[in-house]
């Protein structure tokens, strides 16, 4: 699908109409996350982040705009992509770029414009770089190798050919598991070039995130693709990690029939089959899945013999970050013809007349067809976000000896993080007494 943008100095995005609509948008957001407006307001009066340039590869949503606004509130200047091509909602980049945020982005961009906007942000020079997957962080490296590939060609067109752009850079923060894999593997290679803090890896992510926001938003961007009922329904979710575990209690909460768990690690399965979920091999689920979601962060999770073996009228959708758990290829191998049945829905028809049903190109289904993880859960991601952007500013010769490691946000962080939400929420929590107190000290000391 072609797409006009509207481009200006500093920005590339769909409409600069759309600004009225998006500013509402975003003040509803920031009425329900009360932790990043407290940060935002100590951001203000401090200005932590006074001349500090920010390069951010994230889907350019209502709570990602807030998360912007902090940064501005801190003094920074901030260079903004988009993370995914269907992600983004495009009343918020239009409102960004009143609020002062360089933005690049737009709903069904294209590979060059994709990579081009990534080009956009690294031409920048960013001093911090913030990504939800990776590619930025991937894209700075491959420059510095001089290696060359059609997206590296892409981004050279926009900053010349320019290797040294990630001298420029102090540290960064990755928000996704999908990301902190890639991450770990080239640290561990020693290919990392400067460290990164692991947001994801957070308790108020990971246990809150990836659980209860990829949980609700999964189902709802299922339900706006399709409008399908889950109650009655087979549910199979490839995956129980905090993003499958989500998933499934969600799909059981809306009354699925089965809720069946396909596993390649032994405690996954075992916990998934403790909290009430069937545990079998794709291969086998697949012959009566009606609906069928992968939350991996592995390719060809669900492939050809599986197609082979599903029933007529199968959903497919994908709610890891890269479009290739679910083989297309292979799809579109089988099938004799697809047709676009609704706006993220393509139907796949096979030689035996089969019909398969797969959900937003098989791309996150629950920013691609709805709006992400709603905005009171990303309140705890954006926070960490933004305290760990606030650590690598201050922290920045520290860190830089730290090398291309994937590191830690530090726990007092975190826990401060989960406190403020607490209070935020009216949640009054216990204390120690002070016998309590000495009792747990005569523990860890074997007095």
């Amino acid at each position: 699908m072609r797409i006009n943008t509207e481009k200006g100095k500093n920005y590339e995005i769909r409409d600069s109409s759309l600004a009225e609509a998006g500013l509402k948008t975003m003040d509803w957001a920031e009425s329900r996350m009360p932790v990043l407006k407290l940060i935002k307001n100590r951001f203000k009066q401090e200005k932590p982040l006074k001349g500090v340039r920010i390069g951010a590869c994230l889907h350019v949503t209502k709570e990602t705009s807030q998360l912007c606004d902090t940064w501005l509130a801190g003094g920074a200047e901030v260079y903004l992509c988009a993370s995914n091509p269907l992600s983004t909602q495009d009343e918020i980049p239009a409102a960004l770029v009143e609020k002062g945020v360089n933005v690049y982005a737009w709903k069904f961009m294209d590979t060059e414009g994709y990579y081009r906007s990534i080009g956009n942000v690294i031409a920048a020079r960013p001093h911090i770089t913030i990504d939800d997957g990776a590619d930025l962080v991937s894209i700075l490296h491959k420059l510095k190798r001089g290696e060359t590939d059609a997206e590296i060609e892409i981004v050279k067109k926009v900053i010349g050919e320019s290797t040294d752009i990630i001298d420029s850079v102090w540290g960064g923060a990755e928000e996704t598991t999908t990301g902190i894999i890639r991450l770990e593997a080239m640290a561990k290679d020693g290919a990392l070039l400067y460290p990164i803090m692991a947001t994801n890896s957070s308790p108020c992510k990971n246990l809150y995130d990836n659980v209860y926001g990829t949980g609700q938003s999964t189902i709802d961007g299922i339900l706006r693709a399709t409008a399908d009922l889950i109650a009655s329904k087979v549910f199979v979710v490839a995956g129980y990690g905090h993003c499958g575990k989500g998933v499934a209690m969600r799909a059981k909460g809306m009354g699925a029939r089965r809720v069946i768990v396909t596993e390649i690690e032994p405690h996954a399965a075992l916990q998934a089959v403790m909290e009430g979920m069937e545990v079998m091999p794709m291969v086998e689920a697949s012959k009566i899945a009606d609906i069928i979601v992968t939350t991996t962060g592995n390719r060809d999770v669900v492939r050809k013999e599986h197609f082979e073996a599903m029933k007529d009228g199968c959903l497919i959708a994908n709610s890891g970050h890269f479009n290739v758990e679910i083989n297309i290829p292979d799809l579109e191998q089988l099938a004799k013809k697809k047709i676009q049945i609704r706006p993220f829905v393509e139907q796949f028809v096979l030689a035996d007349n089969r019909r398969i049903n797969l959900l937003g190109e098989g791309r996150l289904i629950n920013l691609a067809a709805a709006e992400g993880h709603p905005s009171e859960v990303m309140d705890l991601s954006f926070s960490l976000q933004a305290l760990a952007s606030e650590y690598v500013a201050k922290s920045q010769k520290t860190i830089e000896k730290t090398g291309g490691k994937v590191i830690e946000i530090p726990p007092g962080i975190d826990t401060d993080v989960a406190l403020l939400k607490c209070k935020a929420l009216g949640i009054t929590l216990d204390k120690l007494t002070p016998e309590q107190k000495k009792y747990l000290a005569s523990w860890k000391t074997g007095t």
